[in-house]
């Protein structure tokens, strides 16, 4: 039963997010346990995800400001060729996928596809590294309780995330819908279909059936592109932790675990780079939805 509390102990801890908020008491501090981050509310601020998502961001700008100021028509470094593949590939993933024009989207595919990959590809790293630095930092630097430290470097693994690109893409889809097809326009596509009709007594009846259908779908956009990347991710990450407990369970089990980890690893892969190449290709395809008229 002790063993199994500090599984679950183990599990726990490493699912909690590093969270800064108000207190029940309107003081402002750091959550010491799950129930207090919980109490902070909505405002509250999950730090490390802050924290990574912007450093890797920096450093996206960074590697791609390099590659484009050294680059060179002669032969190209090792940086320039990979930049310049990534940039092969967004562009042949936009074109095949965007019929309208517009300059904002293939910078932003970029933006998103690389963005995503890095904060996916920390899932990569073994699960205790960062988060036992942290803790040593914050209890040997700052006096903290090492119970009380808690540290995820996976951004993709927190919802908070993922809705928040989600969100900034669905505002896109919303803002082009209605620039392009104008207020009226964007209306009638959620109100005049799927169902139509020529009888205008039957019409009006149609119009709150098709409406309910349509913003049914209009919302799931942001739902399912924020889901699908956190879900995925989310279970990568349980399965390498729940991997990590193996290491504590014997010499045995740890080479067994060892063999599972790599094998993990190796498959989870594919996994990082579909899941940004997913919420990148389902971007193109909504906002060229919005860009077309029906």
């Amino acid at each position: 039963m002790a063993s199994e509390q500090t599984s679950t102990g183990y599990i726990k801890h490493h699912l909690q997010n590093w969270t800064y908020g108000q207190h029940p008491d309107g003081a402002w501090g750091f959550a010491h346990s799950a129930e207090e981050a919980k109490e902070m509310g909505f405002w509250a601020i999950h730090v490390d995800t802050m924290l990574w998502s912007i450093l890797l961001g920096v450093f996206f700008l960074w590697a791609f400001r390099k590659a484009a100021k050294g680059a060179t028509a002669n032969v190209p470094g090792r940086l320039q060729n990979f930049v310049e593949w990534i940039c092969e590939f967004i562009d042949s993933s936009v074109k095949g996928s965007f019929t309208a024009r517009n300059t904002l989207v293939a910078p932003l595919s970029l933006t998103i596809f690389v963005w995503i990959f890095l904060m996916n590809l920390m899932d990569l790293v073994p699960v205790d590294w960062l988060p036992s630095a942290a803790t040593w930092i914050g209890s040997t630097f700052f006096g903290a309780d090492p119970h009380h430290v808690y540290f995820k470097v996976v951004s993709t693994t927190d919802p908070n995330a993922t809705f928040g690109m989600a969100f900034a893409v669905f505002f896109l889809v919303l803002y082009y819908s209605i620039k392009i097809k104008g207020i009226g326009g964007f209306a009638g596509e959620l109100t005049l279909q799927p169902f139509q009709s020529k009888n205008i007594v039957v019409q009006a009846f149609f119009i709150p059936i098709n409406f309910l259908l349509e913003f049914v779908s209009l919302i799931a956009k942001p739902i399912s592109l924020a889901l699908r990347l956190f879900g995925n991710m989310y279970a990568g990450e349980m399965i390498f932790i729940l991997i990590a407990l193996m290491f504590s369970a014997g010499l045995g089990m740890g080479i067994f675990g060892a063999f599972l980890q790599m094998g993990w690893a190796i498959f989870h892969i594919l996994i990082i780079t579909l899941q940004a190449f997913i919420f990148m290709t389902l971007t193109i395809v909504y906002l060229d939805m919005a860009h077309n008229e029906h």
